[in-house]
C-alpha cells in the first residue's frame, strides 16, 4: 500500500514558530509532528510514501532523507506554490497509480487511525469532537455514506471532524481540475455519484492549529515515553515517573524531575530546578538554578535564567532568558484575526530572542523571532519579529 503525505504548507496561524520551518517540523515530545505520521504509517504496514513538500522543504528532506531510518521508502514531490490540498495532491498524479492513502503531515495520528482508512476504498476517516468550528465536518446519510464535507461550519452541522485521512484511487485526479482544496474535490465526486464511506477512528488524531495547542499536544506525545537515563545525574536528584534524559546531559544536585518529561542531549539542569510534568526540552539547553518549568516545550540551545517560572508555554530554539523570568498561565482571550479565542494557556516566544531579567509575560502573549526585551518589562499581546522593547 502507498500513501501520500501532504507536508507542503507553512502554517501561518502558528507563527512565529513557522517562520523558519514548516508546521510539520514543529516538535512535540522532541520529535517533529511529521515523524508521528511516518511512524503511524510504518506501523500499519504502509511503507511506500510520497511526500509532497514545499515551504522550507529542505528542513523536511534533510531530516527524513530517503526514509530508511524510519523503516519506510520516501519519494519527494515538490509543490512550488502552496495553493491548497487538492493542488498538492495533483503534484503526484504522474508518479502514483491504483489505490493509495492520503494523510496530512501536520496532524498527529497513530496506526489505528491509518488502519481505519484501509477498511474500504474511497473512505473518509472522522473523529467525534466537542468543538467542530475549526475543522471540516462530515454530513452523513443514515448508512454511513458521506453526503458532504463542510469546511469550518459557522452553524452546528455535526461534531464529526474530518481528519484529512482518506483512502482514494487514481480516479480522484479526473476531478481535481482547478480545485484547490481536496474536500471540494471529494464533494464534486460525491455529486457525480462516487460513493464515499465514513469510518470513525478509535485511534489518535490531534490537530495543532494555534500556538497554544502545542503544549497540549506535547503532553499527549509524552504518554508512554518510558524511562531512559543516559546523562549524568548528581546526588540528591529526584526523578519520578517516565523521564528520558539524553546523552551528555547533566542534572545537578537538588533537582526534581517529574514525568512525563524528556530532555535532549547536552543539557544542563539545576541545581535545585523543578521540571515537569509534561515538559520537552531540546538539545544543548541550560536551565539554571531554582527555575520551574511545567507543561511546556523548550527548544534547542535555549538558556533559561535562574529563578524563572514557565508554565504551559513554548520557548523556541536559540532564545536566551535572563534570571527571574515569569511566563504567567491563566485563562485569557486571544485575538485571532478579529475574533477572540478563550483558552487557558501560557506564553509563546520565537527563536533567538533575548529576554532581560525579571520580565513578566502575560498569558496568551506571542513574542516574535529575534525580539529583544529590556529587564523589568511586562509584556502582553503580540510582539512582532525583530522588535525592541526598551
Amino acid at each position: 500500500m502507498k500513501a501520500v503525505i501532504l507536508a507542503a504548507g507553512e502554517g501561518q496561524r502558528l507563527r512565529p514558530f513557522t517562520a523558519s520551518k514548516p508546521k510539520v517540523m514543529i516538535k512535540v515530545g522532541n520529535r517533529p509532528i511529521l515523524q508521528y505520521v511516518v511512524n503511524a504509517l510504518a506501523e500499519a504496514g504502509v511503507r511506500e510514501l510520497f511526500m509532497v513538500v514545499g515551504y522550507k522543504k529542505d528542513r523536511v528532506m534533510s531530516y527524513f532523507g530517503n526514509g530508511s531510518n524510519f523503516n519506510v521508502k520516501i519519494r519527494y514531490v515538490i509543490q512550488k506554490q502552496q495553493l491548497g490540498t487538492a493542488h498538492a495532491l495533483k503534484q503526484v498524479e504522474k508518479v502514483i497509480e491504483g489505490k493509495f492513502l492520503v494523510v496530512s503531515g501536520d496532524n498527529i495520528i497513530d496506526s489505528r487511525t491509518v488502519a481505519t482508512a484501509l477498511k474500504s476504498d474511497n473512505s473518509v476517516v472522522y473523529k467525534d469532537v466537542k468543538e467542530s468550528s475549526k475543522y471540516g465536518v462530515l454530513k452523513l446519510k443514515e448508512d454511513g455514506i458521506v453526503d458532504r464535507i463542510i469546511e469550518k461550519p459557522k452553524e452546528e452541522v455535526s461534531y464529526l471532524a474530518n481528519t484529512g485521512v482518506y483512502s482514494l484511487n487514481e480516479e480522484v485526479f479526473n476531478y481535481i481540475g482547478e480545485e484547490r482544496e481536496l474536500t471540494a474535490v471529494i464533494n464534486k465526486m460525491i455529486e457525480s455519484g462516487v460513493v464515499f464511506r465514513a469510518f470513525e477512528t478509535d485511534g489518535v488524531w490531534i490537530d495543532i492549529v494555534y500556538p497554544w495547542d502545542i503544549p497540549i499536544v506535547n503532553e499527549f506525545a509524552l504518554k508512554n515515553v518510558g524511562k531512559q537515563i543516559n546523562g549524568k545525574v548528581e546526588s540528591n536528584v529526584i526523578i519520578s515517573g517516565d523521564v528520558v534524559i539524553g546523552e551528555r546531559s547533566i542534572i545537578r544536585s537538588g533537582t526534581y524531575i517529574r514525568g512525563p518529561a524528556i530532555l535532549g542531549e547536552g543539557c544542563e539542569v539545576g541545581p535545585n530546578a523543578v521540571i515537569g510534568p509534561g515538559v520537552s526540552i531540546g538539545n544543548n539547553t541550560r536551565v539554571e538554578p531554582f527555575s520551574l518549568i511545567q507543561n511546556s516545550v523548550i527548544g534547542d540551545n535555549v538558556i533559561i535564567g535562574s529563578g524563572s517560572k514557565i508554565e504551559s508555554s513554548v520557548v523556541d530554539s536559540g532564545t536566551r532568558i535572563m534570571s527571574g523570568f515569569t511566563a504567567l498561565k491563566d485563562r485569557t482571550a486571544i485575538d485571532v484575526n478579529g475574533h477572540f479565542v478563550k483558552t487557558e494557556t501560557g506564553v509563546f516566544i520565537g527563536e533567538r530572542c533575548i529576554i532581560g531579567a525579571r520580565v513578566v509575560v502575560m498569558p496568551g502573549t506571542i513574542v516574535g523571532n529575534d525580539a529583544t526585551v529590556s529587564p523589568l518589562k511586562v509584556l502582553s499581546g503580540k510582539i512582532p519579529d525583530n522588535a525592541r522593547v526598551i
